[in-house]
């Protein structure tokens, strides 16, 4: 309002000066010798009209600036935004207001979407689940599933080694071979399960979690609400399994615009997985935002897909510890498969699923022996050690991948090469190829002959590589 009446005093101010002058010549003109004519030269004259010319405009405007109504925008979509800006850019000013409706005069949340969310909620709450699965019947439908309706096939360890990874992490990354069904099995198993993937296809330009989840736009006076965030916000409504793909994770750094989410999710207790979407709030906000923050939901796993190539950047240490990795290095030839309609099974059932199978099919003695043997040698050999969020993940993917139908030295041998051989990358590559050769012979020896093959392959190939 300060500013719309400086406005109107500078314009009035302007009229009232040009209206004097235009009246003193005129005045001048009337006193004067009628002989002798005001204008006496085209200078003059060209002033005079120059000077009526600006005192009509100055009225035209005056006029405009008196009728012309402050509007809200209407859509976001109907204005260019060329700016960035930050979820939170709020000014105090409106801290705890919403927007008013130039229509009805009632004041709108900022989260559009979410706020329809919240209206309709109760569709969201559903019990239609198959109580009786167990996790080989969930592996062996889900295969079946892809090979009948979707034309796609991936072997059954390739399965299991997938649902024991949900199992561990809330993150799961598929690399591997352009063409081998990353994208593909991710997306099966939204179908399978009968809640649709998420596909968010990662950009280069990604830095911050704002490229995730949106920002507040000064222009439109709205959240720029993404599809992640939309999923999230009605993930916390429903007990669905609900998967998010990460297309092309690492075309951009992951530990940048998903540094947030990595931190959220080692905290034990999934209740108190609040992330930042704002940083203030306002009175007509969605209901389930606490203080601009919102729970990030237990029933959301990210899928992430990686190519290694000269486009895509390294994924670093801090997200592959966190996450659970899974190669998929070649094609599985075509078979046929009884048809199964798919599962619907809740997140809630999974969890007991997994804890059941923890109880069941807890590591035996004898495995639990040779791994503190095999973490002496990695100790002594190449300095390098198990951890204990290592430890965590292998006492929870063994029993899971056995309660699945797998082998129990098979789901050791699978873990061991993606989480702690991995580690053997960063050595020296001299001593490290002087060492592979006496490492598979302790394999053998400790395991049996030929039991650990994946983690010898993958050894013999760090050392063909260096």
């Amino acid at each position: 309002m300060k500013e719309s009446k400086k406005k109107y005093i500078i314009l009035i101010v302007l009229l009232v000066v040009f209206g004097a002058i235009l009246a003193m010549a005129f005045a001048e003109f009337l006193q004067s010798d009628s002989e002798v004519p005001i204008i006496r030269n085209e200078i003059t004259y060209i002033i005079v009209i120059a000077l009526g010319v600006l005192l009509v405009a100055l009225f035209a405007m005056l006029i405009a600036v008196a009728f012309t109504k402050k509007r809200v925008i209407k859509d976001s979509s109907e204005v260019k935004f060329s700016g960035t800006l930050k979820v939170g850019d709020v000014t105090p000013a409106r801290k705890g207001k919403g927007v008013k409706d130039e229509e009805d005069g009632e004041e709108r949340s900022r989260f559009c979407m979410l706020s329809e969310l919240d209206a309709n909620r109760g569709r969201f709450f559903k019990n239609d689940y198959n109580d009786g699965i167990t996790l080989k019947i969930l592996c062996d439908e889900f295969r079946a599933f892809a090979c009948s309706k979707l034309r796609l096939y991936y072997s059954i360890d390739d399965i299991r080694k997938f649902i024991a990874g949900m199992s561990v992490s809330k993150i799961v990354i598929l690399q591997g071979m352009s063409g081998t069904g990353k994208t593909s099995l991710a997306y099966a198993m939204g179908e399978f399960i009968g809640n649709p993937s998420t596909v968010i296809p990662v950009q280069p330009m990604w830095k911050e979690r704002t490229d995730l989840v949106g920002y507040y736009n000064e222009f439109t006076k709205r959240f720029n609400e993404t599809t992640l965030l939309q999923k999230m916000y009605e993930a916390n409504y429903n007990k669905d399994i609900y998967v998010t793909i990460l297309d092309e994770m690492n075309i951009a750094r992951v530990e940048y615009y998903f540094a947030e989410f990595l931190s959220l999710l080692e905290i034990p207790n999934p209740d108190r997985r609040y992330l930042d979407v704002v940083t203030d709030e306002w009175d007509n906000d969605p209901i389930q935002f606490k203080g601009g923050q919102m729970k990030l939901p237990n029933n959301m796993w990210f899928i992430g897909t990686a190519n290694n190539d000269d486009s895509t950047f390294a994924i670093s240490d801090k997200v592959y510890d966190r996450a659970m990795i899974m190669n998929l290095d070649h094609k599985c030839e075509p078979f046929k498969a009884p048809k199964s309609k798919g599962i619907r099974v809740s997140a809630e059932k999974f969890f007991e699923l997994t804890a059941d199978a923890i109880k069941e099919y807890s590591i035996t003695v004898r495995n639990a022996k040779r791994l503190e043997k095999l973490d002496e040698y990695m100790i002594k050999v190449f300095n390098i050690t198990f951890g204990n969020r290592i430890m965590k993940q292998i006492n929870t993917y063994i029993p899971v991948y056995v309660a699945c139908g797998g082998e129990e030295l098979e789901a050791l041998d699978d873990i061991l090469s993606k989480k702690v051989l991995r580690k053997l990358e960063t050595q020296n590559p001299v001593y490290i190829r002087s060492a592979v050769d006496g490492f598979c012979d302790y394999l053998d020896e400790l395991f049996g002959q030929d039991k650990m093959k994946l983690c010898k392959e993958y050894v013999q190939r760090i050392k063909k590589n260096v």
